[in-house]
């Protein structure tokens, strides 16, 4: 399979694992994603990786216009398309109990999968912000989307991070552009990602080091 389904498949399915072991108090707990709870930051992970089934269920457009790290442009988290994905999360949240959570990922994710195998290659997808994406392209912001989340997740739920190997080498070659990390940072994937999504604190040589290096500062709402 593609790297990028590869990446998707295997970290969906172990934030399912996850979400199976969960008990209702965990639920409640705040997250860094406020004011959203685990149960609601659940929620919204879930709608984020079922949304190819209708993507790719709709009509292509034409041509691709935006590539996973335009996607995360900062003209697209608005105060206003913020609040809207905070009263989703909440709304979402609220028609699914914790009997079901672990249910609903797996079949949310197995679902754009499937619709992800039976695509053309380069087939175009329509994102919900009015990109124009390839469907390989928009699958990479998914797993973004989840693998950085799931570092929220475990960080609320005092586990330690679970990101998958995949899932790290597709988001961090995503946020590198492709280049090696600068040798004197001495950072592994792990750090990588947590210290250039705003997960963990940057230093002042550090910040200086990957502005140099050229990485690409991807924005991220809620």
């Amino acid at each position: 399979m593609d790297p990028v389904r590869v990446a998707f498949s295997a970290e969906c399915a172990q934030l399912t694992e996850i979400l199976a072991e969960l008990v209702d108090a965990d639920l409640d707990r705040p997250t860094t994603c406020a004011p959203w709870t685990v149960r609601e930051l659940i929620a919204h992970v879930r709608t984020g990786v079922g949304r190819l089934t209708d993507m790719l269920a709709a009509p292509a457009p034409p041509r691709a216009e935006v590539d996973a790290a335009g996607y995360f442009g900062r003209a697209k988290f608005t105060p206003s398309v913020d609040a809207d994905r905070i009263a989703g999360g909440r709304r979402d949240a609220s028609r699914v109990d914790r009997a079901t959570l672990a249910t609903a990922m797996d079949r949310a994710w197995r679902a754009s999968d499937a619709a992800v195998a039976a695509a053309p290659p380069d087939r175009v997808v329509g994102t919900r912000h009015g990109d124009a994406m390839g469907v390989t392209e928009f699958l990479r912001t998914r797993v973004v989307e989840v693998g950085v989340h799931g570092l929220d997740l475990a960080a609320a739920l005092g586990r330690p991070p679970w990101l998958t190997p995949p899932a790290a080498e597709v988001i961090a070659d995503l946020l590198t552009g492709g280049r090696p990390t600068p040798a004197g940072l001495r950072w592994d994937q792990l750090t990588l990602i947590r210290k250039t999504t705003g997960r963990a604190a940057l230093t002042v040589p550090e910040r200086a080091a990957i502005d140099a290096a050229g990485f690409r500062w991807l924005a991220f709402g809620r």
